[in-house]
């Protein structure tokens, strides 16, 4: 935005600096395209370092409901933006002809005010047109984008996994899950509903997946889900025998028995899910 408008006034600055000496040089006077150089460069570097005022007392505006509310920021922001320009834009000319040997006389008067301030107010709507224009379009762009930006990927529930097989997706609740055994090139997930699943897969997979969920090797070929288990039966052998909640058993190894030593220990009944090998 501030590259736009500094290029755009510098390229007026010099027209209007060429167009002054070639009028004077056809009245008459001297073709002193110098000195209207330095009159036009010195008023639009003020200009510039004054830019920030116009950019925020436009966006102000943008942002304040009501015309009446939005002309009077306008108006306080053409009245400061001219006293400030025509302050610094006359002490600028001053400083750099008193360094250089010379001196400048503003001609202070109502008359040379108005004239400076008629031409502020011309410079301000148009500067400040053009930043309205600009920042609407960004606005737009910004909209633009946000509408076509796809949503963001929510993350998996921590209480939800997903059983996948090929094309084939089984959402499954871990705490519904009894137990996983390994099948050849399979694994097979047994739920408290008596439903069971057969994914293709490995039981060091499944065992990495379901760790988080008290879901454990019990055995070499299978994982037991220690939230559902509410008794276990520990062999003289070193094996063990888990009962679940819903009357369900499976066998464990003793190579694991560690792993259920703190769930206590309990007779389990009759019947199991499956057992070990």
């Amino acid at each position: 935005m501030f590259a736009a408008i500094a290029a755009v006034a510098l390229a007026i600055g010099i027209v209007n600096a060429f167009s002054g000496a070639q009028d004077a040089a056809w009245r008459g006077d001297s073709y002193d395209i110098g000195r209207r150089l330095f009159w036009e460069m010195s008023s639009i570097a003020v200009i510039l370092l004054l830019l920030p005022i116009l950019i925020l007392a436009v966006r102000r505006m943008r942002r304040t409901p009501g015309l009446a509310a939005q002309a009077a920021i306008g108006a306080i922001a053409l009245l400061g933006f001219s006293t400030l320009h025509i302050t610094g834009m006359v002490w600028v000319r001053k400083l750099a002809l008193w360094l250089a040997g010379g001196a400048y006389d503003f001609r202070f008067s109502l008359a040379t005010v108005l004239y400076e301030f008629r031409k502020d107010a011309v410079a301000v709507v148009l500067i400040g047109a053009t930043i309205w224009l600009l920042e609407s379009r960004r606005e737009l762009k910004r909209a633009a984008i946000a509408s076509s930006a796809p949503p963001a990927p929510q993350p998996p529930s921590p209480d939800l996994i997903w059983l996948r097989d090929g094309t084939s997706r089984i959402r499954v609740v871990p705490r519904d899950i009894l137990w996983v055994a390994s099948a050849g090139n399979y694994i097979e997930y047994s739920l408290a509903d008596g439903t069971q699943h057969l994914i293709r897969g490995t039981l060091a997979a499944a065992e990495s997946e379901l760790a988080r969920f008290s879901i454990v090797r019990v055995h070499r070929t299978k994982l037991a889900n220690l939230d559902r288990v509410r008794g276990v039966d520990l062999k003289p052998s070193g094996d063990f025998e888990l009962a679940f909640d819903n009357g369900q058993t499976l066998g464990g190894s003793r190579r694991y028995r560690s792993t259920v030593a703190a769930l206590g220990s309990r007779t389990a009944p009759a019947g199991s899910a499956t057992g070990d090998q």
